[in-house]
């Protein structure tokens, strides 16, 4: 398959970057955005978008935006991958900084009760009393658990939008429920929290 013939899964989800060259047949060092990088493993066909500025040499052909990838494994804090199209150290290095993207829908299924973060991003967030929170935004990782961050925009007395943001800790204290089915997170979280 010719490379101006990938046609990009409409649910591609970036899940690492590129950093270096590994090794001198090809292999190729990615950094995972997960500490769970199972969403790299769990796909043989890596999408790939090029930095802004590339950051190692220059590729002598233009670079690819598919990589189907033959091995992958952990190393450390990274991936060290190889792939069928990247023959030599001086293609993988051209790779560096490269985005790796992979479809939402060959991610591991999750457990009951858990959930990947791009899931719950958009999410709206209500209360017990059905008082809407908001949407959440982004979630943080505190090491102990995640937190949900939760913006409300509302309109103040000149017509101006205001974002109000909340912090919700993503643990069974709080959350009462998650549907994804219904885009909506019930939480036991007051209006003045």
């Amino acid at each position: 398959m010719l490379d101006d013939e990938v046609v990009w899964p409409e649910d591609a989800i970036e899940v690492g970057r590129i950093v270096d060259a590994w090794g001198i047949k090809g292999g190729i060092k990615v950094l995972p955005f997960s500490s769970d990088p199972q969403a790299l493993f769990s796909s043989r066909r890596w999408f790939l978008r090029p930095p802004e500025k590339p950051l190692g040499p220059k590729a002598a052909k233009p670079l690819p935006t598919l990589l189907r990838i033959t091995n992958a494994r952990e190393q450390g804090d990274v991936i060290v991958a190889t792939a069928q199209d990247v023959a030599d150290r001086n293609a993988a290095e051209a790779l560096r900084g490269c985005s790796v993207f992979v479809s939402r829908a060959s991610f591991p299924t999750a457990d009951p009760d858990e959930y990947y973060w791009i899931d719950l991003i958009g999410l709206a967030v209500v209360n017990r009393e059905g008082e809407a929170l908001g949407n959440v935004t982004d979630l943080l990782d505190t090491g102990a658990h995640s937190v949900l961050r939760v913006i409300r925009v509302e309109t103040d007395a000149e017509g101006q939008p205001q974002e109000h943001e909340r912090l919700i800790p993503f643990v069974a204290a709080y959350i009462d429920a998650v549907s994804l089915e219904q885009r909506r997170i019930t939480v036991d979280w007051g209006l003045d929290f």
